[in-house]
């Protein structure tokens, strides 16, 4: 069984917090240096300033890229996604741009997957053609795989990569 990412978008202190500082939801909260996780039903710590802090609400991964400007490829908000290992994130803040490629053929075959860092000489997906000739498609630059949007109908798939510098 395959394991989901876990996605934190920027959310208001409403979004997050009953009138009594108890987590509506799974949240992050972040003030300065300081990072706190806290499940639904747990309480804000007093050290936090509601003011001073960012908030993170959990959101289903699927709706990543209702986050993503499909115009200009960037993200519309900060966000932490969490890989299923629980150990590894990777940060998006806002404005960050992406690389969309999409993968469309006859057949589509993914090789990459979220979390896996691509460089510009590897092959992140291969798509058959009806003849049955076989193409590799590369990234225009190194990068890491964010998102996999599967769910379109056309193209088959589209592949959200943040670049590195």
């Amino acid at each position: 069984m395959e394991r989901i990412p876990r996605l934190y978008v920027e959310a208001d202190y409403e979004e997050c917090f009953d009138k009594n500082g108890i987590a509506k939801k799974e949240c992050i909260v972040i003030q300065d240096n300081v990072e706190v996780r806290l499940g639904k039903g747990e309480k804000l710590p007093d050290f936090i300033d509601r003011k001073r802090a960012k908030f993170l609400v959990k959101e289903v991964y699927d709706r990543f890229h209702f986050y993503v400007d499909k115009y200009e490829n960037k993200v519309k908000c900060d966000m932490i996604i969490v890989l299923p290992d629980r150990r590894t994130e990777i940060r998006l803040y806002k404005g960050d741009e992406l690389m969309l490629l999409p993968v469309e053929g006859f057949v589509s075959t993914l090789i990459a997957k979220v979390g896996n860092r691509v460089r510009k000489s590897d092959a992140f997906a291969a798509i058959t053609t009806k003849k049955g000739e076989v193409h590799y498609l590369k990234p225009p630059k190194n990068g890491v795989v964010v998102y996999i949007d599967e769910f379109t109908n056309r193209p088959h798939y589209i592949y959200y990569i943040l670049p590195e510098d």
